[in-house]
């Protein structure tokens, strides 16, 4: 099946096509917050996991189950990991994407010099290859137990645009951000400082449509550094932003916080990919997750586990 037959050497690990370039570029400039940066990817049978650092504070991951590819031949033993420039891969996906067309692209690992090879397969008349150096990782991943912070997750869903938009407004330079969490009455409050001070309330029962669930028992606060938290909203891609999608974020257990974003990976115009019309099923099967954590400020007198 793989396009790759012929050139030799051992079987790759992966090898599989995806229609759906510009959503792929989507859900991976959402964790890109600099214009160097590295990443781990991680390949198994269930789908691809890439995985972005830094400072040991801030971590993103952005899964892609097997479903959103045409094609998935997996053949490794284990997990394989390695590392490459994100920022590459995010221009060299870009580079084969073009306004209105959804090229078929394969992509392979390793290559004869354990690159990860792309290219399009779905003209007869032209092919774009490309080749991308990998590394082996630096260091392992940090891996966080989430524990809720007491008997339920304290957690709440708003609406992707409300929460970027409520965290630029919160920018001081240098300052930290506090996030609030309240059962009585049930709210959300996020307090930056600077030269002043700033909040944004999102009160549950005030607006169900712009805080969309919240789920707490007790009260939780933490503070987190404004660069870090500002890093899980900064590039959400506007796919994300039209669809007015939810965002949901958790405070665990130490104040760890987890926010996540779902990204709609489809062809070019919304059309269905080979044969699937199946509506619903498609649309589920058709979803890029991404999960930021932050690590929160120490501070001596936190409101949190008790």
């Amino acid at each position: 099946m793989s396009s790759y037959a012929g050139m030799g050497g051992d079987a790759p690990d992966l090898v599989c096509q995806l229609d759906c370039a510009q959503g792929m570029v989507d859900a991976l400039s959402s964790v890109r917050w600099k214009r160097h940066q590295d990443a781990v990817v991680e390949i198994s049978e269930h789908g691809v996991v890439l995985i972005v650092e830094e400072s040991g504070c801030l971590q993103a991951k952005v899964y892609l189950k097997r479903e959103l590819f045409l094609v998935y031949e997996y053949t490794a033993e284990g997990r394989p990991r390695f590392g490459l420039s994100l920022g590459l891969f995010v221009d060299c996906l870009n580079t084969f994407s073009t306004p209105g067309h959804a090229p078929v692209i394969e992509i392979r690992y390793p290559g004869p010099d354990m690159q990860l090879l792309l290219k399009t397969v779905d003209s007869p008349d032209a092919c774009i290859y490309a080749e991308i150096r990998t590394r082996i990782p630096d260091t392992i991943s940090w891996d966080y137990n989430f524990q809720p912070t007491g008997n339920v997750h304290a957690t709440f869903t708003v609406r992707s645009a409300v929460l970027k938009e409520a965290v630029d407004d919160l920018e001081w330079p240098g300052s930290s951000i506090e996030i609030v969490l309240q059962p009585d009455p049930p709210s959300v409050i996020l307090r930056g400082e600077g030269h002043g001070d700033l909040q944004v309330e999102f009160p549950y029962y005030a607006n169900t449509e712009l805080l969309i669930a919240f789920q707490c028992d007790h009260r939780v606060s933490y503070r987190y550094k404004y660069k870090f938290l500002r890093a899980t909203t900064s590039h959400i891609p506007n796919s994300i932003l039209k669809d007015n999608r939810g965002s949901k974020v958790t405070i665990g257990r130490g104040g760890m916080l987890k926010i996540q974003h779902l990204v709609s990976v489809k062809r070019a115009g919304g059309q269905h990919s080979h044969g699937d019309t199946s509506g619903g099923i498609q649309q589920l099967s058709r979803i890029a997750y991404i999960e930021f954590f932050v690590k929160p400020e120490e501070d001596e007198n936190p409101v949190n586990d008790t």
